[in-house]
């Protein structure tokens, strides 16, 4: 990249930090991905406490079954990368390969363990080259329920006297449904049983795909989130783009079933600093704009806010946040959350 386009977006990102939130505005959402994944490894409940004490809003967590039908938080139904089952000798044989959305994945599948066989299991750092500090935590923890999350938000807001909210993401819907998991009613009874049910309750529940958020949209009061990606499509949906849902007659359509959308930050903030118009056609289809995924390495960071160094070495994620939330962003999902608690401009 030239030095002349980086000279042109750091004027731009000053100008447009020179600009004030507009009157009215709210304090934009702070969404712990996975928890303080920056930190501690991901959806861990260390990672949620860690998140919950550094002033997030919210925590987010993707939701998978157990063979059992018990949903647990990883990031995948495939769980080599995230924790230490390839070192279990007595769950070799289940070693496996299975198409998912249409790509072929091969490794271990929570939906081939119970609760009490994937409780044998400890979690790891999924992107050890990148954050090396949080290997050091690789054995301590167990994957969580989704339960047990709710437990430690019960706890926490008991702890503080504040509302802690969830977001939990149904992972891979069509496929679940194909092998007999129904996770839309799963998560629905689960959240009602816990008290959470009408829209004025601290969670929003998000999808990639649409079918299951239509559902939803039937079955709970609870605020939905359709995801959009930079690039593809829906896998539930043949020949439908992410490009084509984002467009205003798509954004209409997706007012109709969902309160929101999660939008890769490169939909709605261009090369040069600027909002795009995502942003605006959006919250004027009605919908809130919540954008992903926030994270302070230089690797994930635009070339003009990264730090001298290595991949691994943090950069200016705390502007980011700045310029996202004043291009009217409602809300950033995030790896680091004491980082962009920090960067948020209150208006309170």
């Amino acid at each position: 990249m030239g030095s002349g386009f980086v000279v042109r977006w750091l004027l731009a990102l000053a100008a447009l930090l020179l600009v004030p939130l507009g009157a009215g505005a709210q304090d934009m959402l702070i969404i712990a991905h996975r928890g303080a994944s920056g930190e501690r490894p991901e959806h861990t409940l260390a990672a949620y406490e860690r998140a919950i004490d550094q002033g997030a809003d919210y925590i987010e967590m993707d939701l998978v079954p157990t063979k059992d039908g018990v949903l647990v938080a990883r990031h995948e139904n495939e769980m080599s990368g995230t924790t230490d089952v390839g070192e279990h000798p007595e769950f070799a044989a289940r070693l496996s390969t299975r198409t998912i959305d249409g790509e072929e994945v091969t490794g271990w599948f929570t939906e081939d363990f119970t609760l009490a066989e994937l409780q044998t299991l400890r979690a790891r750092e999924r992107l050890p080259e990148i954050r090396r500090a949080n290997t050091a935590f690789d054995g301590l923890y167990p994957v969580p329920t989704f339960a047990e999350i709710i437990d430690l938000v019960r706890a926490k807001e008991a702890e503080t006297g504040r509302a802690i909210g969830i977001y939990p993401e149904i992972k891979h819907p069509a496929y679940f449904a194909s092998i007999g998991f129904d996770l839309p009613e799963m998560l629905v009874e689960q959240l009602s049983r816990a008290g959470y049910r009408s829209a004025a309750d601290p969670v929003f529940i998000q999808s990639f795909e649409v079918t299951p958020l239509v559902r939803l949209n039937a079955m709970t009061d609870l605020r939905l989130v359709q995801l959009i990606a930079a690039e593809g499509g829906p896998a539930d949906i043949a020949g439908r783009s992410y490009a084509q849902m984002i467009a205003p007659d798509g954004l209409a359509m997706i007012a109709t079933y969902a309160d929101g959308i999660g939008a890769d930050i490169s939909l709605l903030l261009a090369a040069d600093s600027y909002g795009l118009p995502l942003v605006r056609n959006a919250q004027a289809a009605g919908l809130a704009v919540h954008g992903w995924t926030l994270r302070k390495e230089n690797l994930f960071l635009p070339a003009p806010l990264r730090s001298p160094g290595a991949d691994a070495q943090p950069g200016e994620m705390g502007t980011l946040v700045g310029l996202l939330q004043r291009a009217g962003v409602d809300g950033v999902f995030t790896d680091d959350p004491a980082i962009a608690v920090d960067a948020r401009v209150s208006e309170n």
